[in-house]
Parts: C-alpha cells; structure tokens; sequence
C-alpha cells in the first residue's frame, strides 16, 4: 500500500490541497460525492483549472458561491448535517475531526462554545468544499500512512469577517498549540498568510507524521497552485511514495542492547527534604529512573540509600550534581549493559479527544500502546471516574496515532 507525502512549498491552504489532490488524479466525481450527499450541491459551482505560479504549472480551485438564501450556520448544525447523512462511516469521521478542531480553535479564540462557532468562522462555502473534499480525496486513495513536511505561516495581515488580523491568525495559533505542530519560520520579509485555518486544520486532522520519512520512492505528484503571489511558487505538492521506514524498523535490533551509568550513595546526614530536592533535581536533569529508600545505618541513625540510572555520556555532569546538592562525600559509579525495546512519544484520538502515549514494540513487531500517566490523572480528577475506567476508555476508543518522534 502507498503512502501520501504533503509537501508545504512553503505554506498550505484548504483550495491548495485540493487543487494537489485532483492533479494527482483524484476524479471529481469523487470529490463531489459527499458534498452531494450532504445537500451542498445547490450552493456551489467547483472549477478545476490550469494554472502558473512563477512559470511552474499546476492546478487551482475556484469555488464559486451560488447560494441564493445564504443561511448562518453554526457548528452545531453543520456537525448535524454531517453525523445524519449518509456518507461512509470512515469518511463521514475524517471530515467531522476537521470541522470539530477548527470550530474548538475558533471556539476558544472568540470565547464562545465550539458549537455555537458560526459558519463563516467555520468556513464559508469555499472552505466546507475545500475540506469535504480533501478528506473525500484522501480516503479514495487510502494511503498507509500521510507525512507532511512543517509548514510556514508567513507575517502581516490579513482581512477576516472579524476585520484586519495579524498573520498567523488567531485560529491557526490555537491549532498549532492544540496538535502540537511544528512550523518553520523564515528570515525573508515576505509578508502574506502562507497557512490558513482550513489548510492547518486538514494537516493537524489528517496527517500521521509531520516530517518527510527518512526514505521513500516517489510514484506520481499532483501540484496545487494558490491566489496569493509570492516572487516564489506559491503551491502544495502531494505525492504518492513508497516509504522505507517499516524496513528501516525492522531492520533495527530490538531488543537493543545499550551501555548507561549507575551511581549511587548512601547519605544520613541530611533532612527527607533535602533528599525529595535532590532526587527532583536528578529527573530534570535527564535521568533515566532514579529509585530511594530509608535504611539504618552507622550509629543507628536513619538514612537515605539513592541510586540514579543516566545516559552514559552524562555521567561526569551527574558526579557534580551529587557533591554540589548533596552532603555526600563518595559516589559508586559502575557501567552496565541494559537490553530496550523500541519506543517513541505522540499522541492517540480517543473518546477524551487526543491523549498523549507511549509505544512500544515488542520482538515480534507487535505494538504496545499505553498513556501517559500524567493525562491518566489529569482525566480522572476531570471525569471522576477510576484510573482503571479511565485507561479502559482508552484503549476500546483509541484510533488515529500520531508520533512525536521516530523508534529510538
């Protein structure tokens, strides 16, 4: 199965995206499908056309607006007309992610409820055919996996329903801060919005990997051209690639087989705060596990035996830390050898909505999945519900994972 590679060159919009997809070959039909099914087909003409920028061809989008009775709608409604109609359940779920992460972007800008985010906040016309159609374009082709490469934002202004805001606007900041993006920045004075709301959100909705995998072949590339003019092209490119980065995996030992430092010391002559500091102090600094316990020692006098597992490469550092916080005057220190499985951060899409996790992949390929603790407990004091209900929850209604990091 082929995967699909986004490339922002060098931001991303909604019409950009489209106008790629159906250079690729997306039909039209396919792209009209459930805009028909969902009753928008009156309100609407959609133009495929070819186009420049900067001598480089592709195409663009032009939607025109024919709705004579123009009616102001809420998420609330929208959300309705999506989740009531009859379009694929698998579809019907890419375009309800998009709409819901940009009316609760646009909710939170605004103050007021992501339901009650109206229409023109949402999108107009343009933008509901812009994401219908992408998310009806990406699930025709079914890739394995989408990439994106992180787009730029651009400076200045723009105009909005809401009057003249500055770029990056207020939405795609909250996205970007929602779905933890990454963005570039640049060091030209180009001014203009490189990245709109509509494009940022199909990118935080639909793609699984924000960053180019570290090999792949490229099959066939559509080219999407925008309305803004840049003294550079200003278009999307979406390819179909063959990914490497499965092999690559397996390829890798696991387990694998590393070297760490262990120091460790007994101290009896300092308060359990002293020692609650010093342990903190271990872990901010990057320690891998740090582990302590009372004993009895000379004199009988109570004290603290604290070990500290590290990165080998930091152990000269960590001998400082000892005799600068603590009142030890000796530290054992001895390398070994630890066996690891391969593991990496990102997020999960669950009922509580994204929920940040951690993977595991055992010897045989198999994938382990568990949340972090921290959001364990963030959603139990939220819900007041168990540890046990809320990790349940969890794991029947998680879906769409997206990594933070490669296998390491």
């Amino acid at each position: 199965m082929e995967d699909v590679l986004i490339e922002c060159s060098p931001g991303v919009s909604g019409d950009m995206l489209l106008g790629a997809f159906y250079d690729l070959g997306v039909p039209k039909k396919v792209i009209e499908s459930p805009l028909i099914d969902l009753g928008l087909n009156d309100l609407y003409q959609l133009e495929f056309k070819e186009s420049k920028s900067c001598s480089i061809r592709g195409i663009k989008v032009k939607v025109k607006n024919i709705d004579s009775l123009p009616i102001k709608r809420t998420w609330r409604s929208i959300k309705e007309l999506i989740l009531n109609s009859h379009i694929e359940d698998k579809l019907k779920k890419l375009i309800y992610e998009v709409f819901e992460s940009l009316a609760r972007a646009e909710g939170k800008v605004h103050g007021i409820k992501s339901e009650e985010v109206h229409f023109h906040e949402v999108g107009a016309i343009d933008s509901l055919v812009d994401i219908i159609g992408v998310c009806a374009a990406l699930n025709y082709l079914n890739p394995n996996k989408v990439y994106c490469n992180e787009p730029m934002l651009g400076k200045g202004f723009v105009k909005t329903e809401h009057g003249k805001l500055s770029v990056p606007t207020p939405a795609v900041i909250e996205l970007i801060k929602q779905k933890n993006i990454k963005v570039l920045s640049s060091s030209d004075s180009i001014e203009g919005e490189l990245s709109t709301p509509t494009g940022i959100a199909l990118l935080a909705s639909l793609v699984d990997y924000l960053e180019p995998p570290s090999k792949y072949s490229i099959n066939s590339y559509g080219v999407g051209i925008g309305n803004l003019k840049f003294p550079f092209p200003n278009l999307v490119r979406v390819y179909k690639i063959t990914s490497f980065e499965d092999s690559f995996v397996n390829e890798q030992m696991n387990p694998k087989c590393e070297d760490i430092s262990v120091q460790e010391a007994w101290i009896d002559d300092q308060t359990p705060e002293d020692i609650s500091n010093f342990v903190e102090k271990l872990r901010i600094e990057g320690a891998y596990d740090v582990s302590y316990q009372a004993i009895n020692m000379k004199k009988n006098r109570i004290g603290f035996s604290i070990q500290v597992i590290l990165p080998i490469e930091k152990k000269e550092f960590f001998r400082r830390l000892w005799f600068d916080y603590t009142n030890t005057i000796g530290v054992r220190e001895r390398t070994q050898s630890r066996w690891i499985l391969l593991r990496r951060r990102g997020e999960c899409s669950t009922t509580f909505g994204n929920i940040k996790v951690k993977q595991t992949m055992k010897p045989d390929g198999s994938i382990n999945m568990k949340p972090e603790n921290d959001e364990v407990l963030r959603l139990k004091l939220k819900h007041k519900i168990s540890s046990y209900e809320i990790r349940k929850i969890i794991k029947e209604s998680s879906k769409k994972f997206k990594a933070f990091e490669d296998w390491k």
